[in-house]
This record gives structure tokens, sequence and C-alpha cells, in this order.
């Protein structure tokens, strides 16, 4: 749905990650993850917002259910700070390795007899 349904321009490629339902099943949070900046991430969160009521109305349709609960949309960026991380051990790995590297070469000291 979030893939073409959706007229809004705000809405930025996305993909729901998530999806947490509340003891009852009375609402719902969709953690969505965003192709994009924080201003899209933002941009894409109000136009989900705005289209609630016709997501809610597809999933009933789509489910054959008499209920669909409340929905609330969130971003997701615990894939963008996953990368972060990677990013970050990985120039930890290259030190590391640049540091076992000159402590591994011989010392260029010659002696004299």
């Amino acid at each position: 749905m979030l893939e073409g349904e959706l007229s809004d321009p705000r809405i930025a490629p996305s993909y729901v990650t998530d999806v947490v339902l509340a003891p009852g099943g009375k609402s719902a949070r969709i953690y969505v993850a965003v192709y994009g900046n924080e201003e899209e991430e933002e941009s894409t969160l109000a136009g989900l917002m705005t289209a609630r009521a016709y997501i809610r109305s597809q999933l009933r349709e789509r489910m054959g259910v008499r209920h669909v609960p409340d929905l609330t949309f969130a971003i997701d960026r615990s894939e963008k700070a996953t990368g972060r991380m990677e990013e970050l051990l990985g120039r930890i790995r290259k030190r590391e390795r640049k540091q076992v590297a000159a402590n591994a070469e011989p010392s260029q000291v010659t002696t004299t007899s």
C-alpha cells in the first residue's frame, strides 16, 4: 500500500518494519523506515497520519474483519543507527589493523660490531 496506492506527494519511498498491537487490539503502532533524510521522514510521517482513515478502511476491506485498530505511525531509525554503528566499527577495525601492522614490523635499528 505504501508503494503506490497513497498518492500523497509527502510520502517518500518507505516500508513497514514492525507493527506493535496494543493489548486488547484497539490500537496499533506501525514503524516505518524511510529512504531519505530527516525532512523526508517527517513529511512521510505527516502524510501517513493524514491517510490513517483511508489505510484503516483498506485494511478492513482487504482483511475482511469488522474491527481494525486505531493506527499511529512512527519512524523506525534502527537500520540507520545500525548502519552508523557498522561504519564506526569498521573504522575501529581498520585502526586496529594498522596498529598491529605497525607493531609487527621489525625495528629498523642496525647494530655495528
